[in-house]
């Protein structure tokens, strides 16, 4: 994800690390995505929402990698795709 704007034009801030809790934001203010970051790396599970802030993905991610479990839902919170990856590859079912 990108780290070069600290904020938007409208004085927002694009992201906040808290800990080794990454949040970044839309320009309205709600959680775009969040999960834990280490030392600027993804790890762990993660939540990314759409701008109405319903949750569209759900994913797990290891040293920056995706690696686990991936899902995702639609705009009507249907289970869109689920996939599961293994350091960057999808695992064929």
């Amino acid at each position: 994800m990108m780290m070069d704007k600290k904020q938007y034009a409208n004085g927002q801030k694009t992201y906040e690390q808290r800990g080794d809790v990454l949040t970044y934001y839309l320009k309205d203010g709600k959680v775009k995505a969040e999960g834990i970051s280490i030392n600027g790396v993804m790890q762990g599970e993660w939540k990314f929402y759409r701008e109405t802030g319903q949750l569209w993905q759900v994913g797990n991610f290891k040293d920056g990698q995706k690696h686990g479990s991936w899902i995702r839902y639609n705009k009507n919170d249907k289970l869109e795709y689920q996939e599961k990856f293994d350091k960057g590859k999808i695992v064929k079912k």
